[in-house]
């Protein structure tokens, strides 16, 4: 029997080095993306932004919390550049970029929501590390509660910032429908912030949003009222709309998430109304694994492993397009439901807004 020698590989001490670099990095952001979610929810983002600098102490007490608390989370917030010190001083305070992401909900680059989502998602890592050796799915519904007040805060500011701005007139003559009248069928709306939009936007127009997860639909009702807005919200399923009349149906962020889309997309053809549209709203990919190796590819196929994928697994069909689907794999489903006019209206660095007609 003849021994083999395996020849130990040659480091690149560069390499190791920056990926050492970047875990250090990245465990940093793993324990501060609490504190962020804390700061957002104890308002001590909000107040700093407002009061100007302060002292710790200062913080704590117009907050109403510990001062030693306060101190320790300005402190990791300032070595994450997420808020500034001055060491002259010995204050904290928020530039207008700061506050725009961390202290104003309704500014289109607040983040508060997304490090919300991604801890809620992450609390179901057991269950997901189950699925891996199982290949069954994780229901949306068994999420803990962050996953769904963080979706709605995560992608709301920039639905604020382009559904009736951008999206819906970049559509075949949707907007001028609507203005008059019309009927809007927003599918997996989740807790409403979409079908609110719309509703406010155009309040000739008949709005009804749907989701399957009933917790959701009852905070889309309190939202809906607190807005002072009638949308007609119920728990269904995708499948669930009447056959016809609808001048534009909406999916934001969720086609992907459905297990049988292909079926999905059939109804809403049938459910279209003569020149009516199905503007189907997605993250940004690309068609290949390779031009999603960036750092929005990255958040979203995290995203999809623990929340998107999981889902559609869990429900009949299991399509799991994930995420990253990408324009290519989206037109397939619609075509292959027979949208014979399926084009990309509109697109931000996050999100593809794709026009499917009948």
């Amino acid at each position: 029997m003849t021994a083999t020698t395996h020849t130990p590989p040659v480091l690149d001490e560069d390499r190791l080095n920056a990926l050492l670099g970047q875990a250090v990095g990245e465990f940093g952001a793993t324990v501060n993306a609490a504190l962020v979610v804390i700061g957002d929810r104890l308002g001590l983002y909000r107040e700093l932004a407002a009061a100007g600098p302060s002292t710790p102490a200062e913080l704590a007490q117009r907050t109403g919390n510990a001062e030693r608390y306060v101190r320790e989370w300005l402190n990791a917030q300032a070595a994450s550049g997420y808020v500034d010190y001055d060491a002259a001083t010995a204050r904290y305070s928020m530039s207008p970029e700061q506050a725009m992401m961390f202290a104003d909900p309704e500014s289109p680059a607040f983040v508060g929501g997304g490090f919300q989502l991604a801890l809620g998602a992450a609390e179901a890592r057991d269950h997901i590390a189950e699925a891996f050796s199982s290949g069954s799915g994780f229901g949306w519904h068994e999420h803990h509660h962050d996953v769904f007040d963080g979706c709605r805060r995560f992608f709301e500011p920039g639905y604020h910032a382009n559904i009736v701005q951008a999206w819906i007139p970049a559509l075949d003559g949707i907007h001028e429908r609507l203005q008059t009248g019309g009927r809007v069928a927003d599918i997996g709306c989740g807790q409403g912030a979409s079908s609110i939009i719309i509703a406010k936007a155009y309040p000739k127009a008949t709005v009804e949003g749907s989701d399957l997860h009933d917790g959701s639909i009852a905070e889309a009702k309190r939202l809906a009222a607190e807005a002072g807005v009638g949308v007609a919200f119920s728990a269904a399923a995708a499948d669930a709309l009447p056959e016809a009349g609808y001048d534009l149906v909406t999916c934001f962020d969720c086609l992907h998430d459905m297990g049988d889309p292909v079926s999905v997309a059939r109804h809403v053809r049938k459910a279209l109304a003569p020149g009516g549209s199905w503007m189907i709203v997605e993250p940004r990919a690309g068609d290949s694994v390779a031009e999603n190796l960036n750092p929005v590819g990255r958040a979203y196929y995290a995203f999809s492993t623990l929340l998107c994928t999981p889902s559609s697994l869990s429900q009949e069909g299991g399509l799991a397009l994930g995420a990253q689907a990408g324009e290519a794999r989206l037109r397939d489903v619609l075509t292959s439901a027979g949208f014979s006019s399926v084009r990309l209206a509109a697109e931000t660095p996050f999100n593809l807004v794709l026009e499917a007609r009948a």
